[in-house]
Parts: C-alpha cells; sequence; structure tokens
C-alpha cells in the first residue's frame, strides 16, 4: 500500500542495511485514518471479502458504544466492524469510525498491533489498557467490539455443537 508509514519504515530498513544491517521488512497491514469533517474512519488488516480470498472462514460483527463513559459529557458513539476467522478466532482485520475526538487513530492502532501478533479476536480481552472515565470505559471500546464478535460468533456455533 502506498502509504507513507511503509515508505518511513522501508527507507529507515533501507538506511540500516546500507551501513551494514541484515533487516528486512516485515509487510504491512494497511493501517490507514482519515478525517473526514467530525468523523475519523479507520482500518487495519483484511476486509471480509479480502479475508475469504486468502483463504480464511471470515465472519465479521458489528458493534457500536460509546468513546468513554456516557455520563462524562462529550460522549461520542463509535461503530466497530471486527473480522475474524470463524474456525480458529484468528483476528484479521478492522475498521472503525466514530468521532475525530474518539481515540480512533489510537483503536485502530491497537488492532494493528494485535494482528502483528498473530492474536486472537479474544485475546484482545486480555490487553491491559488504560482506563479514566472522560478518555474511554473499564473495557476499551476495542475490547468490548471484539467481545461482540466472540459472542456472536460462538452462539452461532452452538447449535451445530449441541447436535454432536
Amino acid at each position: 500500500m502506498p502509504l507513507g508509514t511503509t515508505a518511513h519504515k522501508q527507507g529507515r530498513i533501507a538506511g540500516e542495511n546500507a551501513v551494514g544491517g541484515d533487516r528486512e521488512f516485515e509487510g504491512t497491514l494497511g493501517t490507514q485514518v482519515v478525517k473526514v469533517f467530525e468523523l475519523a474512519i479507520a482500518r487495519t488488516g483484511l476486509r471480509e471479502a479480502e479475508a475469504e480470498q486468502a483463504g480464511f472462514q471470515p465472519r465479521t460483527v458489528e458493534f457500536e458504544t460509546w468513546h468513554h463513559k456516557v455520563y462524562y459529557p462529550g460522549a461520542h458513539p463509535l461503530r466497530f466492524r471486527v473480522t475474524g476467522d470463524a474456525n480458529t478466532g484468528q483476528l484479521l482485520g478492522a475498521q472503525i469510525i466514530g468521532h475525530y475526538q474518539g481515540e480512533v487513530a489510537k483503536r485502530v492502532d491497537i488492532f494493528a498491533a494485535a494482528i502483528h501478533h498473530g492474536m486472537t479476536v479474544a485475546q484482545i480481552s486480555d490487553l491491559d489498557l488504560s482506563y479514566t472515565p472522560p478518555l474511554s470505559s473499564p473495557w476499551d471500546p476495542v475490547q468490548m467490539a471484539a467481545q461482540a464478535w466472540v459472542k456472536e460468533v460462538r452462539t452461532d456455533r452452538l447449535p451445530a455443537l449441541a447436535s454432536t
């Protein structure tokens, strides 16, 4: 993907290798965010169609919550789309849209780091993320979106599991 972050990483690696280093570019997840008026729109990893083309059994779950505790003034909604492999639970991608002050860029970066490290969607709940009412919730919205994915995928699989 032709992104500035990718170019900077490749430039740094080229520079290190030019002076005797031995680094390789680890690739890109296509993590990006754009501000459109009052909204921030972000993505990382694979969307459902891309995941299917790559041979996964993708499942995408949509989830909406507030960017911080709703009782604290100035809360804005965040809408998530989380894509994971329905068979393995591997996190494959995520998209977020919300108010530009809703920490959308920070939150998509959490998903990007999780994908980079091969985490499952369920393992996102284990992350130790910061909390204070004006900025988040005890479960960060990223974790709530991941929990919604796990709940929906498990619920859909229960009838199949019960018949075996």
